[in-house]
């Protein structure tokens, strides 16, 4: 197999395969049953605020990046959301985890997807968080909720410290918004073990 058709049928970040439960726009806006999702998991994955803020609040931690890697991908679709499409090319995948600095625990995996030239405009410093990023330079954003899903991803328990191979995650899949236009695709994996911040 040549290198690019193995490129062209291996997904080169994680993500949640096979869901056991997904939803969409329609979900994201009535919110699930708490039989499905409790409120706090609702407000986490649902709410359009910034999730590094969420997890400073719930951790009574500074949040910190361990980037994971930065690549260009050119035109590749590189197996993300559909809404990468709206998203210009040259494109650039941007893997990190979010830690609670005190402890070091990793606390969500996330993608992010960029056109290269806004790569560096709007993460001038790629070792913050997206957020902290465009905080700093006082940019204004809309959150825009696309996805959401439950589902294993096994590749994650080596990096979230889990003891159980077949853990089910919660994730979700936003754009962030400025000026009019969308500015990079984000997709985020929640380790479980947050839930023990909620009592």
């Amino acid at each position: 197999m040549t290198a690019l058709a193995q490129r062209a049928t291996t997904c080169s970040w994680y993500r949640i395969t096979d869901p056991v439960w997904q939803g969409g726009i329609e979900e994201i806006q009535a919110g699930l049953p708490a039989s499905v999702l409790s409120p706090v998991w609702q407000m986490i994955l649902l709410g359009n605020g910034s999730p590094t803020r969420l997890l400073q609040l719930l951790t009574q931690s500074a949040i910190a990046v361990e980037v994971l890697a930065i690549d260009p991908i050119g035109q590749d679709h590189d197996f993300a959301p559909p809404e990468v499409n709206l998203i210009a090319t040259p494109r650039v995948r941007r893997q990190i985890c979010l830690k609670a600095a005190k402890t070091d625990e990793n606390l969500v995996y996330a993608v992010s997807w960029w056109q290269e030239d806004d790569y560096g405009y709007f993460l001038p410093q790629p070792h913050l968080p997206v957020g902290t990023n465009l905080q700093n330079q006082r940019l204004e954003l809309f959150r825009d909720l696309r996805g959401i899903y439950h589902g294993s991803c096994p590749e994650l328990a080596n990096i979230f410290s889990e003891q159980i191979v077949d853990q089910l995650y919660w994730g979700r899949h936003y754009l962030l918004w400025h000026g009019g236009r969308p500015i990079t695709l984000i997709y985020e994996i929640f380790n479980p073990a947050i839930a023990k911040y909620f009592s």
